[in-house]
Formats: C-alpha cells, structure tokens, sequence
C-alpha cells in the first residue's frame, strides 16, 4: 500500500507516495483511493478531502503499465476502464469538497484523478497531460472524456489528446484544466481549506451534485470505443515499446476483438 492518509481536524489528506515511479498507480492504490473516499464520508468531523503526490516530481503519472503486460484482449481493456471509472466516480461523489494538489506530473489517470476533483490547486512546475496516443495507444472511459471536455471544452481537449502533449501549470490555470496556479501551493491550501471550511457544507454539497447532473445529461455509452483501442495490437505494440523502451510501430488496424465502433 503507498498512499498514506492523514486527518489534521477536518481535513484529510490522501498522500500518493511512490515518487520512485513518479507515483504511478497500481491496482491496490486505486483501491486505497476509493477505500480513502469511504473514510472521509463515513467520518462526520471531516470538512475537506486533499489528495496530493509525495516527492514534488509528480501529483501521478498514471496506471504502473507494468500492470498492462498481460491484457490479452479488449474484455481486458473494458475490465480495467470499468474498475478505473468506480474509483473516479467514487471520488466525485465524496461529499465534502476535495482538492488535488498538482506538482509535477498529472499524466493519464494522474489527470483523471484531478479531474475528478472538484478543485486543482497547480504549481508552475506541473504538466497536465494524457499523451496515450504516444504511449500506449488506448483510450480511456466516456465519463474520462466527458470531465475533461466539461473543464477545458471539446477544441482543447482535442488538441491536448491528438498531440499527445502537456500542459504546464501557468497554461492549465488559463484554460480551466487547474482552479489555481500558485508558487507557495502549502500556504495556498491552507487558506483554501480555511476558507472552505467557514462555508455551508450543503451548499457546495448540492451545488457538486447539480454540476455533474448537468454535465452527464444522457452520457452515451462507449464500451465500443474502448474495446477497439484495447483488443487491439497497436495496444499491445504500445504496451511492448513503453516497457522496452522503444518507439511503438503502430498500425491503425482493428482487431477481431476491437468491435465495430458507429458514430451514434
């Protein structure tokens, strides 16, 4: 287990600390954060949940990809989305304000982690990214796309996933991606958390609520989508070449397993 938890009165702190692998996530981290989450709503005195990275190299740089070495096919791909989204949704849905404090590197699911906050507190240093059209050649879940669009919109969404590229702390503050940019990021919590704690909980309670109904008014399904980026071998091309240290040779071409995505 690398993710300490801290209570300091009413405010808890999820620390992600792997900084030896800029804090990638395994599996049983994703289940500490969700573990993380039920602690907070089940303890009354809690105000304010903060999740944050050790080291101040990375907030996380995604799923350990060492955990893809083995995916076979695309009901491997649509398992993992599935258990990924139960832990974002889950944080989403912890009733008290939460905030992610970025330093260094928010990459793949170290992103959609911050996304699922309701707050992002940056640093200059940070970069914001999901370059999975460089690495892995994946997807991720339609609720992903969707917290992503509903924060920066669809234009630079697209652009920051068709590039592959990142996003530094100064940029992601202009466009929406952080709520905050800020050279001191400890002092700036602790106001932060000062501040929301003199506010009405059920207010911002029932104003997170409102805002996610509105943003996942009749979500469409994307099982589709995901099945044909993960069955297919340009995932596991991605995979191989990430882990060997290469540059991926992809493809472009559907599996049998891939599914047959419509636009509709």
């Amino acid at each position: 287990m690398t993710i300490e938890v801290t209570v300091d009165g009413p405010v808890a702190t999820a620390t992600v600390n792997r900084p030896e692998a800029r804090n990638a996530m395994t599996m049983a981290m994703y289940d500490a954060l969700a573990a993380f989450c039920e602690r907070v709503d089940a303890d009354d005195s809690v105000r304010v949940a903060v999740i944050r990275g050790a080291g101040g190299r990375a907030f996380v740089s995604g799923t350990d990809i060492a955990h893809f070495r083995d995916f076979r096919d695309a009901s491997d791909g649509l398992a993992y989305e599935e258990r990924i989204e139960s832990v974002l949704a889950r944080l989403e849905q912890v009733h008290v304000p939460t905030i992610a404090v970025v330093q260094g590197y928010a990459t793949g699911g170290g992103l959609s982690i911050a996304a699922a906050c309701d707050l992002r507190v940056c640093t200059p240093d940070a970069r914001f990214g999901l370059p999975i059209a460089r690495t892995l050649g994946n997807c991720v879940s339609m609720p992903t796309y969707a917290r992503l669009v509903h924060l920066i919109g669809a234009a630079r969404a697209v652009h920051l996933i068709y590039t592959a590229g990142f996003v530094d702390g100064a940029e992601a503050a202009r466009i929406g991606l952080a709520s905050e940019l800020t050279d001191d990021v400890d002092t700036r919590l602790a106001e932060l958390c000062e501040r929301l704690l003199a506010n009405a909980p059920l207010t911002m309670r029932a104003s997170k609520i409102a805002l996610r109904r509105l943003r996942d008014q009749a979500l469409p399904p994307g099982d589709d989508l995901v099945s044909l980026c993960y069955g297919s071998a340009d995932f596991r091309e991605g995979v191989a070449a990430f882990l060997g240290k290469r540059p991926p040779r992809w493809q472009g071409i559907s599996s049998s397993g891939g599914g047959s995505p419509t636009w509709r």
